[in-house]
């Protein structure tokens, strides 16, 4: 069960970055639909815990060090060759989109220039991913727990002091600017999304496990808990909704109100969590070119920070409105495949159930 959850709480780390640990993401995804916003959450972590289980234990089962294996042993060459590049694509664009979120707690949080928490972000990055991916593995899930405990103290101050019901915020909410039209179709695209974000990593996590039922039920729990993240998040930005909605990251504006002491430490955990992403990004995305820990590998993982850097500077909202609903669309490709693979190997789909026995 421990290695289960410390699966679990990386797999959470590493999709958790600057969209969702600001609020941008739950913003344009869930809070703009207002009260059915609630309902697109919960199918999203419906979502989260099926696939997220298919990915680990698939990596438990097939034992990859890189998502391309995998993908073309699931998928066939024609569809393997379409879902391989949509991982390809996602990884690098959402690295890019690290590097510019850190930009903006810089900016937003300390009035410093962008360029200089993108600057101190993939500097650290370059140097984390120089580690073995077991150490890589470990530093994502430590963070973790110290977002959750955030986003509960956030979502409990924010429902306790709201000055309105959800009735009344219900149109403010929907005047937000929302990535895709409407609340179900956001809900399957922001889970497509974020697995087609995870997926890489998450083979790679659970190929460090060989009992595929350990390495299930963290794909599982991850997806339990990252779902938990969405609900409280949204409910938090919903209730401040009137106060946080024009905000670049409405989860820190929430915890500047609070305090600016809360603020700053709020600041430093997203800081952490697009730390998470970014190493699992970048090292993903390299370890797709590249054999992890040698000379080549290294010089490849310096050369895509140094242009993610560059292309960063987009800017932060701008790039997850236009690149995520994209991702997220492309990403049924990789859901159909997973969903398909289930389906050939057991003759339905693996129900959660029969990942949570004990060996």
């Amino acid at each position: 069960m421990k290695k289960s959850l410390k699966m679990g709480s990386a797999f959470i780390g590493i999709i958790v970055g600057a969209g969702f640990a600001s609020g941008q993401e739950i913003l344009q995804y869930f809070t703009s639909f207002g009260i059915m916003g609630i309902f697109a959450a919960f199918i999203s972590t419906v979502m989260f815990a099926y696939l997220g289980m298919s990915l680990t234990r698939l990596g438990s089962r097939m034992q990859k060090t890189s998502h391309k294996e995998v993908i073309y042993g699931i998928s066939g060459k024609i569809l393997g060759t379409i879902v391989d590049y949509i991982i390809i694509f996602t990884l690098f664009g959402v690295g890019v989109v690290m590097v510019a979120g850190a930009g903006s707690i810089f900016t937003q949080q300390f009035g410093l220039p962008a360029a200089l928490g993108s600057t101190i972000l993939i500097v650290l990055v370059i140097l984390t991913i120089m580690l073995n991916v077991e150490k890589v593995i470990a530093i994502i899930g430590g963070i973790t727990p110290f977002l959750i405990l955030t986003v509960v103290v956030l979502a409990v101050y924010s429902l306790s002091t709201m000055d309105s019901s959800f009735s009344f915020l219900d149109p403010i909410a929907k005047e937000q600017l929302s990535a895709v039209p409407n609340w179900f179709l956001s809900a399957l695209n922001y889970a497509s999304f974020n697995i087609a974000v995870g997926a890489s990593m998450a083979i790679v996590m659970g190929s460090t496990e060989k009992d595929e039922k350990i390495a299930a039920r963290g794909g599982l729990f991850g997806g339990l808990g990252l779902g938990a993240l969405i609900m409280l998040s949204h409910l938090a930005i919903f209730a401040k909704v009137d106060e946080v909605g024009n905000a670049e990251m409405p989860m820190l504006q929430i915890a500047n109100d609070i305090s600016p002491i809360v603020g700053w430490f709020m600041s430093f955990i997203l800081f952490g969590m697009i730390f998470n992403t970014a190493v699992g990004m970048v090292y993903a995305f390299s370890a797709r070119f590249m054999q992890s820990g040698t000379a080549k590998f290294k010089i490849f993982v310096i050369i895509v920070g140094i242009i993610s850097y560059v292309l960063s500077f987009v800017g932060f909202t701008k790039l997850v409105n236009m690149f995520y609903p994209v991702v997220g669309y492309l990403g049924f490709f990789l859901v159909a495949a997973l969903i398909w693979t289930d389906i050939r190997s057991s003759g339905k789909p693996v129900g959660i159930k029969n990942s949570l026995n004990n060996n």
